[in-house]
């Protein structure tokens, strides 16, 4: 049976034929439909963690119980989940264990360009990387062997492209694997120096017996046309390659990105004129070569940022004009922007009106730096925010404390801003921290997290309760606020910026998008009223535009949040009928 497939969903039905049976992950663009796809099948267990770290010691261990197991996550999630990656690659592994990252290079939804291959060399992993649907399939069954083989977990790094693309793809059965017993090894699994030592050689043997699988592994593949011409490539690159150059260049297409043959590249090599590595971000397959002494083009032509494209290969290593036409070449840039009916924009303007100095983090609230609201100053990785602003304090002191403070999703806060929020309690700063609590994650298509009570399946699950969490982690004040109320917004952070302790204010109403939350009907504008002072503009909502010098409102896109109506003097705005 045949059917087109998504990148991740495709891979996501490889968990399921290869009988994986535990699945955690935290959601994170372009990752994200692997583990929602997976969780649509009931015989494999799937849950969303609090973080990447947790997922990948839960797929962990539920490999050391004997089944097969994995974890998903984008290319900073890996960051996070490096803790235990890199020394599970010590221990190995019993069933098989399997891991998904997924880069973006373009920085579509991300804070950086990071190329994951670096971990998994550094890991000493392999990586498996597929450039379409039906390599993500097969390649997931071809990873659990490879795990259960050489005793090691298997990372397969998928990109934005080859993730949300679609192809054919040829669908199996589900096969299940024998449990693998239990047993206790001590020498194997406890990590301390005097086991630890002796693993790392067994990590170097099994580097050499990767690489020489590496050589013959139908992963890596030789497809001879031209001879003038031979491109070494990966991932969505080979794609672009064959479009642009047909029958007319030969190419080696790796499939195993870690380790790298050797035999394999050389006598590729030897068989074309001319030879050109092609590969996104950092020149970790032209460097492999380079250190085989092989002359050859890579970065020399093509550019270490951003994502490539059929007509930047074309024009950079073809001396080509462009042939091929993209329908975002013909799109009008639209600026990202906070949707109309955001709980996080009454607080935002808050904040900017009292002229904060805010500490952000990351989620779709990051787009309050956005102009006009511009109420942010930094945004450097999950759960940053709350130690940056105690940071922040205990440098600058009294001049800061009074209008600085931290602010975080909640979802961000279950992921790592707990660790952050401890440390300000007890080392206490005099620090505001702001949890916005928009009871979903937004930023990645409206996933669970431990504060909603719902887990990955839509099912009742155990809830945090945030302000109770606050307390119990030392801090006597907690307020709560409703971010539609200025004045009320206002009122709670001037006096919370003015204690003289630490303290946390909860920014709490549901996603606008969520479909439980029910919408009041659009405001309109009274012509007569508006004398097109702009105060309503000050909010950034795309609701709200001018036209012929008066406010208009898209009724397509008000909710009636009726937080324009707060900065209105003459009653311009008004309710619309219910």
């Amino acid at each position: 049976m045949k059917q087109l497939m998504l990148g991740n969903q495709a891979f996501a039905r490889g968990l399921y034929e290869a009988g994986c049976s535990v699945v955690s992950s935290y959601p994170g663009t372009p990752s994200t439909e692997v583990t929602e796809e997976i969780a649509k099948y009931d015989e494999v267990y799937c849950e969303w963690a609090p973080n990447e770290k947790v997922a990948m010691e839960v797929a962990f261990g539920a490999c050391l119980a004997g089944k097969r197991s994995f974890c998903g996550m984008k290319h900073v999630g890996l960051n996070v989940a490096a803790d235990p990656l890199y020394t599970c690659s010590y221990t190995g592994v019993n069933a098989g264990m399997v891991i998904c990252v997924a880069d973006d290079a373009g920085m579509h939804s991300s804070q950086n360009e990071q190329d994951s291959r670096h971990h998994a060399i550094a890991s000493k992993v392999p990586m498996l990387e597929p450039s379409d649907s039906e390599e993500a399939l097969n390649f997931v069954r071809t990873a659990y062997e490879i795990s259960e083989t050489y005793d090691t977990p298997v990372i397969i790094k998928m990109c934005t492209r080859i993730a949300h693309s679609q192809s054919v793809v040829t669908l199996g059965e589900r096969v299940v694997p024998e449990k693998k017993p239990y047993e206790k090894n001590i020498k194997k699994y406890v990590m301390m120096p005097g086991n630890a030592i002796p693993r790392h050689p067994f990590v170097e043997e099994r580097t050499a017996k990767l690489t020489e699988y590496a050589e013959t592994s139908p992963l890596n593949r030789v497809e001879m046309g031209g001879t003038s011409v031979g491109i070494i490539t990966s991932s969505t690159s080979y794609q672009y390659a064959k479009e642009v150059y047909g029958d007319n260049a030969s190419i080696l297409k790796l499939g195993m990105v870690n380790p790298l043959p050797v035999k394999l590249i050389m006598d590729f090599a030897a068989k074309v004129d001319k030879l050109i590595v092609i590969e996104e971000l950092d020149p970790v397959i032209e460097n492999h070569c380079r250190q085989l002494g092989l002359k050859l083009s890579g970065k020399d032509l093509l550019p270490i940022c951003g994502e490539f494209s059929q007509n930047l290969i074309a024009e950079k290593t073809a001396g080509k004009k462009a042939e091929f036409c993209s329908l975002g070449e013909q799109l009008p840039g639209r600026p990202p922007v906070m949707c109309a009916g955001c709980p996080h924009r009454g607080l935002f303007y808050t904040l900017s009106k009292n002229k904060c100095t805010v500490l952000g983090d990351i989620g779709c609230y990051t787009l309050g730096a956005v102009a006009p609201l511009a109420a942010m100053d930094m945004t450097l990785c999950m759960g940053a925010s709350i130690s940056a602003v105690h940071g922040f304090n205990k440098a600058a002191g009294k001049e800061s404390e009074g209008k600085t403070v931290a602010v975080i999703g909640d979802s961000t806060f279950m992921h790592s801003g707990m660790t952050g929020l401890a440390n300000v309690a007890y080392n206490q700063s005099n620090s505001t921290v702001i949890i916005l609590d928009n009871s979903i994650t937004g930023m990645t298509g409206h996933q669970q997290n431990p504060t909603t009570g719902y887990n990955i399946k839509g099912e009742p699950a155990g809830k945090i309760d945030l302000e109770a969490l606050c307390k119990a982690m030392g801090f006597n004040r907690v307020s709560v606020v409703d971010p539609y109320n200025l004045d009320e917004c206002d009122r709670v952070l001037k006096e919370e910026l003015a204690a003289e302790e630490p303290s946390v204010i909860i920014s709490r109403r549901p996603c606008a998008l969520l479909k439980y939350v029910k919408h009041k009907a659009p405001l309109k504008v009274e012509s007569d009223l508006c004398v097109g002072c702009k105060s309503c503009m000050r909010l950034g909502c795309p609701a709200i535009s001018i036209k012929e010098k008066k406010a208009v409102i898209d009724t397509t896109q008000c909710v009636g949040c009726g937080v324009c109506q707060q900065l209105c003097k003459f009653d311009a705005l008004q309710s619309g009928e219910e």
